[in-house]
C-alpha cells in the first residue's frame, strides 16, 4: 500500500503518497540553513509549515479540477498528493473541448483566487505586502516567519503560471488542445500538445543539469513521462473506439467451483495457462479467483483449501456491448487483468488484459496497412 487516505470531499478521497515526507525532509533542510552559519530549528520548522500551507493549496487546486469534472458527469476516484504536486485520479477524461476547457482552468483559476483573498488578508492584516515580495525577490536568505503570507501569495501566482505552460500534463496542454481540437481532430490536437510538452521537458531539463537544480530534472522527468503517457492513451482510445467487449472477450474459458481446492486451480493454470478463473455455481458467477490469488493460497494456506476461502467476491462485470477502450481503463483502475463478461445475466466469458493487448494489436496492424494502402 502506497497511499494513505487522509480525508474525503463529496466522495472524492483525498490520498498522501508513502513518499511524500520526502518533500517535508527537503523543506526543513532547504529552509534551515538559510542565512544561517549552521543549522536553525526555526527555519526549519518555517520551511515545513508553508510546505504544509502551500499542499493544502494544491489540494484546493485538485479540487476545482475534480469538482468541475464531477459536475460534468465525470467521476473522480480520488486525489494522491505527491512530492512534487497533486493528482486527480479522473476515471475518464472529457471529451469535449469545452469540458476540457473547464475542468483545466479550474485549477490554475483556484490559484489566483486564493492569492487574492490571501492579498487582501494581508491588507487587514497589516502586513507589508510590497516590502515583503521585494524581499522575497531580492533576499531570499532572510526568509522568516513574517514572510508566510507572501510567500504562499507569490507561490500561488507562480503555480497558476506553472500549471498554464502550454505543455502535457500540465493544465496548460489541456487548454492548448481543448483550443486545438476545435479546429483539427482531438488525436492531432493531442499529439501537437505532447510534443511540446516533451520539448519543454527536455529543456527543463537542460536548464536544471546547467544550473544543478535537482527539482527542475524531477519535474522534467515527471512531465516527459506524464506527456508520453498522454499520447499513448490516446492512441489506444483511437485504435480501440467503436470496439466493443463483444469484439474480444474469451468465451471458451475454464471454471472453477467454490468448493474446489485451491491446488485444482494451481494444476489448470498448468494444463491451460489460463492465468484467471471464474468462480461458478451453475450458471452463476460467484467470485473471481486471480492468478495472484492463486500463489499468495499456495504460499500461505493448504493446497486443499477451498477456492471460496480465498476468491474475491467484490469485483466489476462488463457487458458485452461495453467499449473497449473505457474498459481496458476500469481493468487497470481495478488493479484486475481479468474481468467476467455477464450476458443475459448469465455468465458468458472472461476479458482478460491479454485480450485486449491482442486486439490493440491487431487493429495497430491492420490500421497501419490501411494508411499504406492509402498513400500508394
Amino acid at each position: 500500500m502506497t497511499d494513505f487516505k487522509l480525508f474525503s470531499v463529496q466522495g472524492i478521497d483525498i490520498k498522501v503518497h508513502i513518499t511524500f515526507p520526502l518533500i517535508l525532509i527537503w523543506a526543513a533542510i532547504q529552509f534551515g540553513f538559510l542565512g544561517q552559519s549552521g543549522f536553525s530549528l526555526s527555519g526549519a520548522a518555517f520551511g515545513v509549515v508553508v510546505t504544509l500551507l502551500l499542499f493544502i493549496c494544491v489540494v484546493i487546486h485538485e479540487l476545482s479540477h475534480s469538482l468541475t469534472s464531477t459536475w460534468m458527469g465525470y467521476p473522480v476516484k480520488d486525489i494522491v498528493l505527491l512530492p512534487l504536486g497533486g493528482v486527480s485520479q479522473i476515471e475518464e477524461m472529457p471529451e469535449g473541448p469545452g469540458q476540457e476547457f473547464l475542468m483545466a482552468i479550474a485549477g490554475p483559476l483556484s490559484n489566483v483566487v486564493i492569492a487574492i483573498l490571501l492579498s487582501i488578508f494581508s491588507l487587514f492584516a497589516r502586513v507589508d505586502l510590497l516590502a515583503s515580495v521585494r524581499r522575497l525577490a531580492t533576499d531570499p536568505m532572510g526568509l522568516g516567519w513574517r514572510d508566510t503570507l507572501p510567500y504562499l501569495i507569490v507561490t500561488n501566482v507562480l503555480l497558476a503560471a506553472f500549471n498554464l505552460i502550454p505543455a502535457f500534463p500540465m493544465d496548460g496542454g489541456r487548454v492548448l488542445r481543448s483550443l486545438l481540437a476545435t479546429v483539427m481532430p482531438h488525436p492531432q490536437a493531442t499529439d501537437v500538445a505532447v510534443r511540446i510538452g516533451q520539448g519543454f521537458a527536455w529543456l527543463l531539463g537542460l536548464g536544471g543539469l546547467v544550473t544543478g537544480n535537482l527539482i527542475w530534472i524531477l519535474i522534467a522527468i515527471f512531465v516527459y513521462s506524464g506527456a508520453a503517457q498522454e499520447g499513448r492513451m490516446t492512441r489506444i482510445r483511437g485504435i480501440l473506439e467503436g470496439m466493443n467487449v463483444r469484439h474480444a472477450f474469451s468465451r471458451n474459458v475454464q471454471a472453477v467451483s467454490p468448493d474446489d481446492p485451491i491446488s485444482h486451480a494451481a494444476d489448470l493454470t498448468l494444463e491451460s495457462f489460463q492465468a484467471d478463473f471464474p468462480v461458478c455455481d451453475g450458471d452463476e458467477i460467484v467470485g473471481l479467483l486471480t492468478h495472484t490469488d492463486i500463489v499468495r493460497a499456495l504460499k500461505m494456506r493448504e493446497s486443499e483449501t477451498p477456492v471460496r476461502e480465498v476468491m474475491k467476491t467484490d469485483f466489476p462485470t462488463l457487458q458485452p456491448n461495453d467499449g473497449l477502450f473505457q474498459v481496458h481503463q476500469q481493468m487497470q483502475a481495478s488493479g484486475l487483468d481479468a474481468l467476467p463478461v455477464i450476458e443475459e445475466g448469465r455468465f458468458a466469458g472472461l476479458l482478460t488484459s491479454r485480450d485486449v493487448s491482442e486486439a490493440y494489436q491487431l487493429l495497430s496492424i491492420s490500421q497501419e496497412l490501411k494508411d499504406q494502402l492509402q498513400g500508394i
